[in-house]
């Protein structure tokens, strides 16, 4: 019989989509078809700085096991941030990159890192992780978002737990938006109605649409504006049409597209993801600025979404406390870090004590500005 073995893809598509979705369960960020995707159309590869190296454990020649890593050369797209760690490298006349990256390129998201039934294959996946970092002589490995019970065992691992925040709504059950509203304190509420009322009144209108609803005119226009929420921030778009176009071939029953038009005129739009009973709200622009029209494509349109469809919860992405007074509540999020040079490692070892209990704090204070009633 076989032994159980290691090996390192150098892509997605040398993995069975059908054993590795088996894997991945119903997390839409997992999908061996949006991981594909990313590969295909460019936005993942070398020449972006990402190149895949994803771990898989066989038996038998069946896929058991797998994490997705990349070989980075910089810290873009992960939106959880070391270049203090990567400038302090370069001031000591140190290399920081390459550095090994567990994550979803691009997507602030927990989700499984370590994909295997048992924990003895998630620790073969994990030492195969370790065994190629010491090959490539790479700085450190990195593991973003993983739940929980993941991180537990990255620590066990001996890598070094960091904190971070984001904001996420559950869903109690609610029948409608109205009820939403009737759980939150009086100013909040109020706020809310009125940025909903000057949208309405500036003659916008709404549509969602899923993958399979929408236009290739829809995902021209999503895509510009896409592209001019990049420009205004002095930045480059990380993904690109073919990327949104294969996703919607590919996934079509994974997006909700929401679309604002002005006097029959699209406006502005904003790209959801779901799965597993959550809806993600990952991309958004405008075409022109009307007052409330973010707070109404990204966060309240995808409510009321939420509460039509049933879905558990609503995660708004990375940062952001504006999210707070829209009703999306603060969590704790976790990623592993191991850093190969000893002294930097215990360097931001008491780094990251200190910044966690600066997050616990500022948790804390977040709590004390809930939007909702307070329960008697």
């Amino acid at each position: 019989m076989a032994e159980p073995r290691i090996r390192i893809l150098d892509s997605i598509a040398q993995a069975p989509a059908a054993q590795w979705n088996a894997l991945a369960g119903d997390n839409p960020f997992l999908q061996h078809a949006f991981l594909l995707a990313l590969e295909e159309t460019g936005c993942v590869s070398t020449h972006t700085g990402w190149t895949p190296c994803h771990v898989t454990y066989w038996e038998r020649d069946a896929l058991s096991g797998a994490m997705p890593l990349y070989l980075k050369t910089h810290s873009y797209g992960e939106y959880v941030f070391d270049w203090s760690w990567a400038d302090a490298y370069e001031r000591h006349g140190l290399r920081y990159y390459p550095k090994l990256l567990c994550a979803i390129p691009f997507t602030p998201a927990t989700g499984p890192r370590l994909l295997g039934a048992t924990s003895g294959i998630r620790r073969a996946l994990l030492d195969g992780a370790f065994d190629l970092a010491g090959r490539r002589r790479v700085s450190s490995l990195h593991v973003l978002l993983p739940p929980a019970a993941q991180a537990t065992e990255l620590e066990a691992r001996g890598m070094m737990i960091r904190s971070s925040v984001q904001f996420h709504w559950e869903n109690p059950g609610l029948r409608d938006f109205d009820e939403f509203l009737a759980r939150m304190n009086a100013e909040k509420r109020k706020k809310i109605k009125q940025e909903r009322r000057r949208v309405h009144d500036a003659g916008i209108t709404f549509e969602r649409l899923s993958g399979r609803e929408a236009s290739e005119a829809d995902w021209d226009f999503f895509t510009r504006c896409y592209n001019r929420t990049y420009r205004l921030h002095h930045s480059t778009p990380y993904l690109n049409r073919a990327f949104f176009g294969r996703l919607a071939e590919v996934m079509p029953d994974n997006l909700l597209l929401v679309i604002a038009r002005r006097d029959g005129r699209r406006v502005a739009s904003a790209l959801n993801m779901m799965g597993g009973g959550v809806l993600y709200g990952r991309y958004w622009g405008a075409t022109e600025f009307h007052s409330g029209l973010h707070f109404e494509a990204c966060y309240y349109q995808g409510l009321e979404f939420c509460i039509e469809h049933a879905l558990r919860a609503f995660e708004g992405g990375a940062q952001g406390e504006h999210k707070l007074a829209r009703g999306l509540l603060p969590v704790r999020t976790l990623s592993a870090h191991w850093l190969a040079h000893p002294q930097f490692a215990r360097a931001i070892e008491h780094y990251l004590e200190r910044e966690t209990q600066g997050i616990g704090e500022y948790l804390n204070e977040l709590d004390e500005h809930s939007p909702f009633k307070q329960q008697k």
